[in-house]
């Protein structure tokens, strides 16, 4: 059975970024949904995955007639789960050593790849996510519908926001692109890296 975690900020801790309440209804409804969801679609299933990793990068596994229901709760869980540990109050700025490098060298430059990653965001028709991900070991800016995840895809996810409504809305309203720019205040550069180091053997 899986569980959601604690925030390791307070709710309102992302302020004037992303709203208290906002952050109450998005971690504590919708993520909590998700997390029952799930456990009420493996109920019963005699699975060898023992993370949720390991349940997305093997959908397979999952019986036809629960796996949409794995795919869409699995990776709200895990999507969110990612999302949570990627933003923090009074965060770097930016990335530093072997992860500004690669980003240098793939994309140009930082804000080339912040362009992209806005683009990809604000070019998600309906509700999905924008992300940067390793794909055989490159940088990738890619997004996803729904709440399909990049893992199951055999990509490794360092950074994704959340452009689903509920992520937004309550602040920005139908404004988007002003969610996706102002967002990069709030984003946790020492996990991402960590992440892009663990993954990059």
């Amino acid at each position: 059975m899986y569980k959601l975690d604690d925030l390791k900020y307070p709710y309102d801790a992302l302020e004037p970024i992303i709203d208290k309440q906002t952050m109450e209804l998005h971690h504590g409804k919708h993520h909590q949904a998700y997390v029952n969801n799930l456990n009420n679609a493996i109920e019963g299933l005699d699975l060898k995955a023992n993370t949720i990793e390991e349940l997305l990068k093997d959908l397979k596994q999952v019986p036809e007639a629960k796996r949409q229901a794995v795919i869409n709760n699995g990776g709200g869980h895990y999507n969110h789960t990612l999302f949570w540990e990627s933003m923090t109050p009074g965060g770097a700025k930016e990335p530093q050593g072997d992860l500004k490098k690669a980003i240098d060298e793939t994309f140009g430059d930082f804000e080339k790849m912040k362009d992209l990653f806005e683009k990809a965001g604000a070019g998600q028709f309906g509700s999905g996510w924008a992300w940067l991900v390793l794909e055989d070991g490159k940088l990738k800016i890619t997004s996803t519908a729904n709440q399909d995840a990049p893992i199951s895809k055999g990509q490794i996810p360092l950074l994704g926001n959340d452009v689903w409504e509920h992520a937004y809305y309550l602040k920005y309203q139908n404004r988007r692109p002003e969610y996706l720019k102002a967002w990069w205040n709030v984003v946790n550069w020492d996990v991402v890296t960590k992440r892009y180091k663990e993954n990059l053997s």
